[in-house]
């Protein structure tokens, strides 16, 4: 076996190391796209019983069911954060943040029968909702 040297042992490493990170990179690049769908939905609910875990549970429930829509690009239920800063909105009980690929797909959405039967099932529990809806630049 040759013996080689320092030099061109961490050469031949850089090397490696090197053609391994190119290799990564359409692996990387993916991580940082932006989600599908250019149109947003930010729904906020405020119950009416705040303190009722059953109706914030319930709400969620209801929220599940809309999931099924297949024009949903992507859907996520949250809940304020711990954060606490003057400019933070920490009123509300529940959020809903969808994303669609457009504005046709979300009034899609608006008229599923699965968003009435939604609204008609689980309205009762809410005695505030803003929207906010927005699109990319």
């Amino acid at each position: 076996m040759k013996k080689q040297s320092r030099r061109s042992f961490l050469g031949a490493g850089t090397i490696l190391s090197v053609a391994g990170a190119l290799a990564a990179l359409p692996l990387l690049g993916s991580a940082f796209k932006k989600p599908k769908g250019n149109f947003v939905h930010h729904v906020y609910f405020w119950l009416h019983n705040p303190d009722s875990e059953a109706d914030k549970a319930k709400l969620i429930e209801g929220l599940q069911t809309l999931k099924k829509i297949k024009e949903i690009r992507l859907a996520r239920i949250g809940q304020p954060a711990s954060t606490n800063r003057d400019v933070i909105e920490r009123g509300y009980a529940v959020s809903w943040l969808l994303f669609f690929d457009n504005l046709d797909e979300q009034e899609v959405y608006q008229k599923h029968p699965i968003h009435l039967k939604f609204v008609e099932n689980y309205s009762h529990l809410w005695s505030k909702v803003i929207v906010y809806d927005s699109v990319d630049v």
